[in-house]
C-alpha cells in the first residue's frame, strides 16, 4: 500500500496516495486533475513544469511527492480565481502565449517575480524567466507581457 501525502494545492487540501519518489508533476496531473502544469523535458531544464512550492519556484518534475508533503503548491490553475489574472490577460494581449507548452511555467515564474520585484524591467524579467525555455518565440512578447502586467497592476 502506498503512503498518503497531504498538501494544499491552489488553496485546496489534497490527500494523495503515491510512492514517495513519484514526481510532484505526475501527482498534480494524474491524481489531482491539474493538467495545466506541463512536462517538457522531464529533466528540470525547460521550466514547463514550474510551480511554486511554499512560495519558491521549482521544477515539479524534479520534486518527489514526499518532499512536497505538507507544502502549499501553486499551479497555473491557481493564478485565476473566477476570471483570468492580470498576468494571464497580459499574456493574451501581448501575444506571450504561443503553443502552450511553456506558457504555464512562464506564468508561474513571472508571477513569482511580480510578487517580489517592485520594478520588473526587461532585464529583470529576462533573468527571472531564464530557467524557462520557449521554442516558439524570441521571448520578446513574453517579456512585454510580464512588464505589461506589472504596469496594469500599479
Amino acid at each position: 500500500m502506498k503512503p498518503t501525502f497531504k498538501l494544499k494545492i491552489n488553496g485546496k487540501a489534497f490527500a494523495v496516495q503515491a510512492h514517495p519518489l513519484e514526481r510532484l508533476l505526475d501527482v498534480l496531473r494524474e491524481q489531482c486533475g491539474l493538467s495545466g502544469t506541463k512536462e517538457g523535458c522531464g529533466e528540470g531544464e525547460c521550466g514547463a513544469c514550474s510551480v511554486l512550492l511554499n512560495g519558491e519556484l521549482v521544477n515539479s518534475c524534479l520534486v518527489p511527492i514526499a518532499q512536497a508533503a505538507g507544502a502549499a503548491v501553486l499551479t497555473v490553475e491557481g493564478l485565476a480565481s473566477k476570471s483570468l489574472s492580470a498576468l494571464q490577460k497580459s499574456f493574451l494581449e501581448h501575444g506571450g502565449a504561443q503553443c502552450g507548452i511553456c506558457t504555464p511555467g512562464m506564468l508561474i515564474a513571472a508571477s513569482a517575480l511580480l510578487k517580489t520585484s517592485r520594478r520588473p524591467n526587461e532585464k529583470k524579467v529576462r533573468e527571472a524567466l531564464a530557467g524557462n525555455l520557449c521554442r516558439c518565440t524570441g521571448y520578446q512578447n513574453i517579456v512585454e507581457s510580464v512588464v505589461g502586467a506589472h504596469k496594469e497592476s500599479r
